[in-house]
């Protein structure tokens, strides 16, 4: 019972696809591991959840980032789910592709089948869109995508403002080309939130050969004959070995990826001979390339609108809220955290947009704190190519021990320059005449910030996550890449990684549905392999090492 063709990783979206087209040949044994529990607490469910998803340890990791001197020194949760369904379960339900860009960037790279035009036909496999089949979007797949169902006059107004400032008003940003401003297309269904455990997993839970566990964390993998042979997991108290026959996938994400790689003996160097775990094998990008958009958010007083913050601080307006979703489905309840979108360029220099802004008809001081007392709207706004880079490292092999994880926000001059250009142009949307009627009054970072060193400084201490991070187990040649073209980890036949860690650079906007693409073309390749040239052999990279831990 311990035997399986495919051990996959973590639940999270990249996993539950994976599952669904791995088990679809009633040949293949399959065993899908998540270390969280079931997807069946209520507020995942309701779109407005997410205030009370993130940051709670029944669906969230509950991690920290270290102290980030690029952010004046501070430490920040970093969200990452923690059930079924992943964060998929608790992020903002935005569809978002990327750029063209992006993806033939990392075919550039030296990563054939990876181009826009290469990914397109997988996007439209997987998608069942509301407006239907056509060249653009699929009809009839698992991941449902539709128009958000409620409006504010404030967002419309923002809308305005920026066409006003030169942001064109587009209707779809997944064409390729994602610059313009107009409302995000969300995974809901009827206004309910569709993660990746709806869509992927339900459809075949009957599927004989097909396994799914929940509360089984992965501690390292079994390394036999210079192949991965299996994992050590612990499940119900215990340790447990779990054995795969053709591979091993690591879906655990760009935080859970490399941290089980290392515990296993396999990343730099010094980092594993520090901790004494010896090293099996050497790869130096092991938890090093990470990525992540940091988001500036600049927040607003307004008067003559309505926004969140009135409505949800009376009992009354809380009822009402209540009753129009629990009868239409609708209202602030089935919203996703951001409503409006606007991609946009930094400076005429750039060669597509580079920032990406979450307009939201609130105010909070952050995440799982009360909105403020007074009516606003926030405009936040991340650098989508963004320079810094960070690193992803265990503290030890033991798995309870959290990562350290650092970003290492604003460490590069380009970043800090964007960031101040990215306040400048949020100031211009924000006054321009579409706006007026309502007299926003700039109330964070606040109207003293003004100088280059004034914006970048502003910057440092408003920044925060907005939930993508990528890059830990880098795709491509090199010293610093960590998996090949087919997503085979350099040097380990039998193990492979499917999901945001694979990203050579990070795509431009919001991360889960590129991850569900990365997930299909990987089935592709497993199942290929598995047909083609019978169980595929990774001989690139280092040999492996067989040095023992002290």
């Amino acid at each position: 019972m311990d035997s399986y063709d495919y051990l996959i990783v973590g639940a999270g979206p990249a996993g539950c696809l994976l599952a669904n087209r791995l088990s679809a040949d009633p040949a293949n044994r399959v065993l899908l591991l998540e270390a969280g529990g079931p997807d069946n607490y209520p507020w995942i469910h309701i779109p407005v959840g997410y205030l009370y998803c993130i940051g709670n340890p029944r669906t969230d990791w509950c991690f920290d980032t270290e102290s980030v001197p690029g952010l004046a020194g501070r430490s920040l949760k970093y969200p990452r789910g923690k059930v079924l369904g992943g964060c998929s379960s608790i992020n903002g339900m935005i569809y978002m592709r990327g750029q063209a860009r992006d993806y033939d960037g990392w075919a550039a790279e030296g990563n054939p089948g990876w181009g826009w035009n290469d990914l397109l036909p997988l996007f439209l496999k997987m998608e069942d869109h509301f407006s239907g089949g056509n060249a653009l979007h699929g009809a009839g797949g698992e991941w449902r995508v539709e128009r958000q169902r409620l409006s504010w006059a404030i967002l419309d107004a923002f809308r305005e403002a920026a066409a006003q400032t030169g942001i064109a008003t587009v209707e779809d940003f997944n064409g390729g080309d994602n610059e313009g401003c107009g409302y995000f297309q969300v995974n809901q269904r009827g206004g309910v939130r569709w993660n990746a455990s709806k869509a992927f997993l339900r459809p075949v839970a009957k599927r004989p050969n097909l396994t799914v566990l929940t509360g089984v964390e992965a501690q390292r993998l079994i390394l036999e004959d210079g192949r991965a042979r299996g994992l050590v997991v612990d499940w119900r108290g215990g340790r447990r070995e779990l054995r795969a026959r053709r591979e091993v996938i690591l879906c655990a994400g760009a935080i859970g990826s490399p941290a089980i790689l290392q515990r296993s003996g396999i990343g730099p160097r010094a980092l594993l001979e520090r901790l004494g775990i010896g090293v099996r094998h050497e790869l130096a990008g092991v938890g090093g390339n990470l990525q992540d958009h940091l988001q500036l958010r600049l927040i607003y007083r307004i008067s003559g609108a309505p926004s969140l913050n009135q409505i949800a601080s009376s009992l009354w307006g809380k009822l009402g809220m209540g009753l129009e979703y629990l009868l239409k489905r609708s209202g602030p309840l089935s919203m996703a955290p951001s409503q409006l979108g606007a991609f946009a360029r930094s400076d005429p220099s750039q060669p597509s947009a580079n920032l990406e802004y979450h307009v939201q008809p609130l105010s909070l001081e952050r995440f799982g704190e009360p909105l403020h007392d007074f009516p606003a709207f926030t405009a936040s706004v991340c650098d989508l190519r963004p320079q810094s880079r960070g690193t992803v490292q265990i503290r030890s092999a033991d798995p309870r021990d959290k990562p350290l994880i650092q970003p290492n926000y604003l460490s590069h001059p380009e970043d800090l320059r964007v960031a101040a250009d990215a306040i400048r142009l949020t100031r211009r949307i924000a006054a321009a005449p579409a706006l007026a009627r309502f007299r926003p009054e700039e109330f964070k970072p606040g109207p003293d910030y003004r100088s280059e060193e004034d914006l970048q400084r502003a910057a440092a201490q408003i920044g925060t996550t907005i939930f993508h991070p990528a890059g830990t187990c880098r795709m491509g040649q090199g010293m610093d890449a960590v998996v090949d073209s087919r997503l085979r980890v350099h040097g380990i036949p039998g193990l492979r990684i499917a999901d945001a860690s694979i990203m050579p650079n990070l795509t431009s906007g919001n991360s889960c549905s590129p991850v569900l693409v990365i997930a299909e073309k990987a089935a592709q390749m497993i199942l290929a392999d598995a047909a083609g040239q019978g169980e595929s052999i990774a001989t690139s990279g280092r040999p492996l090492e067989q040095t023992v831990a002290p």
